[in-house]
Order: C-alpha cells, then sequence, then structure tokens
C-alpha cells in the first residue's frame, strides 16, 4: 500500500495547490499563534473552499481551548483534528471529529502504551522531541525507536526532507508521513521545487 503524504503548515492557496498537484492525500493547518506557521481560520477556510475533492484537511491545535478548537472547526469545515499538546484523550474525542495524536518522542517513551491511551485516535503521528517546542523542530529522531508491530500504523514527521524521505520510508515503512520545514523556502512558505523532488523519492523508495 503507497505510503501516503501529508503537507503541513500550509499559509497560502498556491502551496495547498502544489502539494496536491504533486500528490498529496492530506493538508495540514497551524492554528497555534506562536508557530511561524500560523494561518488564521478565516483564511484557512478559504483555501480549504478551492481545494478538489478526496483531500484531507488537518486542523493543528496545540493546547487550545474545547471552545476555540469546535468554532475553528465549525468555521473551516476540516476533516481531521490533530492534537500537539498535552491533550487527554476525552479531550481529543470531545468534537465529534476524527482525530490524531501528535507523540513527542522523548528518550524512553512508551508507545504501545500511547497506543492504548489513545485508542480513539485514527492514528498516531510520531514527531522529534525538543524541550519547549510542540513541533516544528526541523529535526528527526531516531527511528529505530519505534516498535516493529506498530510502524504500519503511524504517521512519521520530524525532520522529514527530500534527502532522507526515501531512507525513512525504507527504514520505517509507515502509513504515512507529514512534511512542513523540509519542504519550505522560508518559514510558511512552501518552496515547488523541494516539494516536487519530495514526492519523486517518496516514489522511488516505493519503487513507483
Amino acid at each position: 500500500m503507497p505510503v501516503r503524504v501529508k503537507v503541513c503548515g500550509i499559509t497560502r492557496l498556491e502551496d495547498a495547490q502544489v502539494a496536491v498537484r504533486e500528490g498529496a492525500a492530506a493538508l495540514g493547518f497551524v492554528f497555534y499563534e506562536p508557530s511561524p506557521r500560523y494561518i488564521a481560520p478565516v483564511q484557512a477556510a478559504k483555501i480549504i473552499e478551492s481545494l478538489p475533492p478526496f483531500v484531507t484537511t488537518t486542523a493543528l491545535f496545540v493546547n487550545e481551548s474545547a471552545d476555540a478548537v469546535a468554532a475553528i472547526a465549525e468555521q473551516t469545515q476540516v476533516d481531521l483534528l490533530q492534537f500537539h499538546g498535552d491533550e487527554s484523550a476525552a479531550f481529543c474525542d470531545a468534537f465529534d471529529r476524527p482525530y490524531i495524536k501528535a507523540i513527542r518522542m522523548r528518550p524512553n517513551a512508551d508507545l504501545l502504551a500511547e497506543t492504548e491511551a489513545f485508542s480513539s485516535a485514527r492514528a498516531l503521528l510520531l514527531d522529534a522531541y525538543k524541550p519547549g517546542v510542540p513541533g516544528g523542530t526541523g529535526e528527526a529522531f531516531n527511528w529505530d525507536e519505534i516498535p516493529l508491530e506498530l510502524r504500519h500504523n503511524i504517521i512519521l514527521a520530524g525532520g522529514l526532507t527530500p534527502e532522507n524521505i526515501s531512507q525513512a520510508i525504507k527504514q520505517v515503512a509507515p502509513y504515512a508521513v507529514d512534511v512542513s520545514g523540509g519542504v519550505e523556502a522560508s518559514k510558511g512558505v512552501k518552496d515547488p521545487n523541494k516539494l516536487a523532488r519530495f514526492f519523486q523519492e517518496v516514489a522511488r523508495a516505493e519503487n513507483r
């Protein structure tokens, strides 16, 4: 089964269009104001309205209030919620929308326990751990830390680039990958050439 690609940190319609044209299965919109990839909900809604069918749209939150999550989800009509903070499973379940839960790969992270705790999640997204930074570090983690029995169900994130994505797919064989900074010209602005190379390397890893 081919590896799905989610392009996160979308802030411009032209970037969304390039990502979809290259083959993105999902696009991510960051609703965490301290992030350089933050997008206002009204702007995200306009981009989402312009997308073709069969592209999953994802709203990323970090320790946001329940009222704000519900309001943004309604305003943007995203398909999927993504929680990157300290949210509990009960919190993530409260919005009548499917969700994925990001796990920052701290030393000795127990992914089997996290899988059980967030059993209602569509998937766990594994990201690099950096103290004080909820995501988007641009750093990779040790992929060997992912238990073999979980690899086919996880979304791999953290420091993925056109240079390392082929190796990541061959080594981990994840269900999906999530890329943001690794295909940017500057923070929040995607580079069409990097996007094209990223998808070319995904296809190469799968011998397509």
